[in-house]
């Protein structure tokens, strides 16, 4: 069963073209988890009908969208669906529990939210940057330096999670802001995508100089998942391409 859920919303606004693009991975060795991502998924969807146009309308800074307000509503709506999500797990006496994340972009900027191991890169002509951190028990061994980026490659918890949506008494999401410019490509995906690619076959597969249609950004995400999957790729596989114009 596929428990990933993704989700694209686009907006013509005053102050221009906004996106918001979210990747969840409901965790597998928990039960229902396609249903924990899925009602992630629809949190953030109303969240972006109803509550995001009072963010870019009113609440605005000199640079745009006030960012702490921003960070206020995503990390209070994290908050209430962990708890609606566990309390729909005690009622079935089961436990769920989904990653999120997230990239809005609006006026020349991106804001990211993560909660897990999914994650958002910026590609350009010649990186991959990584724009999300893992909140994982490797990356944390990685931080400490008890563990190497290539050690942790292959580690038998590479996996494990320090928290989750749905599963974790407490959740903290972290929140990254940057500028975007034109020609860059971002890509959201859950871990299946890239546990098995390295960062230089996304650069030579995924760059700006070779995804110049949207066409190609499609063949370029079927491709680089074909590609897991002959290298016996297991889990979930979700990506999410976008590319400024």
């Amino acid at each position: 069963m596929n428990q990933d859920a993704v989700l694209i919303k686009e907006a013509e606004t005053d102050y221009g073209k906004v996106m918001l693009a979210v990747v969840c991975d409901g965790m597998g060795g928990l039960s229902r988890g396609e249903v924990a991502s899925a009602a992630l998924i629809r949190a953030f969807s109303d969240w972006f009908e109803t509550r995001f146009p009072d963010l870019l309308y009113t609440r605005r800074t000199e640079e745009g969208i006030e960012r702490s307000r921003l960070e206020l509503e995503l990390d209070g709506l994290v908050q209430d669906m962990n708890g609606k999500i566990q309390e729909y797990s005690r009622k079935f006496h089961g436990k769920m529990g989904t990653t999120a994340a997230l990239l809005l972009m609006a006026e020349g900027n991106y804001y990211t939210m993560n909660v897990g191991d999914s994650r958002v890169y910026r590609i350009t002509s010649d990186t991959v940057s990584r724009l999300t951190t893992d909140q994982t028990v490797v990356q944390k061994e990685i931080e400490q330096g008890r563990l190497s980026r290539e050690e942790a490659l292959n580690h038998p918890q590479r996996n494990v999670l320090l928290q989750c949506v749905g599963a974790s008494k407490n959740v903290v999401p972290e929140f990254t802001f940057g500028a975007y410019a034109k020609g860059e490509i971002y890509m959201l995906c859950s871990d299946g995508f890239r546990h098995l690619l390295t960062e230089e076959e996304m650069l030579q597969t995924m760059s700006p100089s070779v995804l110049k249609t949207e066409r190609q950004m499609y063949e370029a995400a079927v491709s680089c998942t074909e590609l897991n999957k002959m290298r016996q790729e297991r889990d979930n596989i979700s990506i999410i391409l976008l590319k400024i114009c």
